[in-house]
């Protein structure tokens, strides 16, 4: 099933909460709309769903419009934040409602059930009640009954959110794995990066109602088209500046209050124009041999030994902090708050944004229009 979204407009009182959303979905992939809390991306997920009607635009399913077909009738699964599986049933009858309200005989019932139970690994559960199982567990009912209707649609509303860190990353995996194998066509909402990366086929980064970009996780994290971007997906350092010169093939010469930079630009830059350097802690050296480019002094300002990294905020001559992470610092001694080094970086891990560019020409998919 594919689903399009067409200059999608939804308020809420004078508060418009879409502002003229335009969203292609193919068939059979894992779509993920990621942003900060009251971006919208919920409400875009609602709308699919049906719950919500759109003040604006159309929404489509397979080139069908859409707009005023019920819930019941888009042959959806949905799972919510919150699983809202009821109490007093148990894992069978919580499984089976949907198809009882089908009307379904029962020996077809009990196929779709066991089979859906069997597909999230909870074979043998059917007879306990919510309060007897896990989170987890909890969340893979509420994935069996979004499944067993067998809905062309998928529609994930913050699933993992209430599972502790190591339970997330197991039931993400399944997620992805379950998905992978039904090839259904899947909307997850989050506002965990990690998550989105270690899930999507695409992502659309959204910020106050707008997808501001929209991409494959690899594309999104190496080559952000906007300083939201940037900063709200990893971690970057980012530098305010200016363009001094351009230096061909679309690297150019920046100059900040730390320094000059040299780096690659995705989008057209001209000398004398404002833009913003970023640069991922993982590409940065510390007290290097090699002759980088790029390349500054300052002062540990706070280390951070986080196992596999050892991260360094390091204080600039300016006032700025800028983060290098060690990767693999087993044996490495921790250098002492206050010790000098010297910190590089290689120009094409150095990718300078032009934000002024991107909203001009309304950017937001990566390497084009949208």
């Amino acid at each position: 099933m594919r689903i399009a979204l067409r200059n999608v407009v939804k308020r809420f009182k004078g508060f418009t909460a879409l502002k003229g959303i335009n969203l292609e979905i193919k068939d059979g992939e894992l779509f993920t709309l990621l942003g900060p809390s009251g971006c919208g991306k919920t409400t875009t997920l609602r709308l699919i769903a049906g719950f919500y009607k759109a003040d604006g635009g159309d929404i489509l399913f397979d080139d069908e419009i859409i707009n005023h077909l019920p819930t019941a009738r888009r042959n959806i699964g949905i799972v919510f934040q919150n699983y809202a599986l009821w109490p007093h049933m148990t894992v069978y009858e919580n499984i089976a409602y949907g198809l009882k309200l089908k009307k379904m005989p029962g020996t077809e019932i009990k196929r779709k059930v066991d089979t859906s139970l069997d597909k999230v690994g909870l074979s043998g559960l059917q007879h306990r009640y919510p309060g007897q199982l896990s989170g987890g567990q909890q969340q893979r009912v509420a994935l069996a009954r979004a499944l067993v209707l067998n809905p062309d649609v998928l529609l994930l509303d913050e699933p993992l959110s209430n599972l502790d860190a190591k339970v997330r990353m197991k039931v993400r995996a399944e997620i992805r794995q379950l998905q992978q194998e039904l090839k259904i066509t899947t909307v997850y909402v989050t506002h965990d990066q990690e998550e989105a990366l270690t899930l999507s086929d695409r992502i659309a980064v959204m910020r106050e109602g707008r997808i501001i970009q929209l991409g494959d996780p690899k594309s999104l994290y190496e080559r952000p088209n906007n300083t939201f971007t940037a900063n709200f997906i990893g971690t970057n350092n980012l530098l305010e500046g200016h363009v001094i010169k351009g230096n061909g093939d679309r690297k150019y010469t920046v100059k900040t209050s730390i320094g000059s930079f040299m780096g690659i630009a995705d989008q057209p830059l001209s000398s004398g124009q404002k833009c913003t350097i970023a640069v991922r802690p993982e590409n940065v050296q510390i007290n290097s041999d090699r002759q980088e480019a790029n390349a500054f002094t300052g002062k540990i300002h706070f280390a951070s030994y986080l196992g596999n990294i050892l991260r360094y905020d390091i204080m600039t001559s300016a006032g700025i902090l800028f983060k290098a992470d060690i990767k693999y610092p087993w044996g490495c001694e921790v250098m002492a708050i206050g010790t000098e080094v010297k910190v590089s970086f290689a120009e094409f891990v150095c990718l300078l944004i032009n934000d002024h560019y991107t909203e001009e020409h309304n950017l937001t998919a990566v390497g084009g229009e949208s």
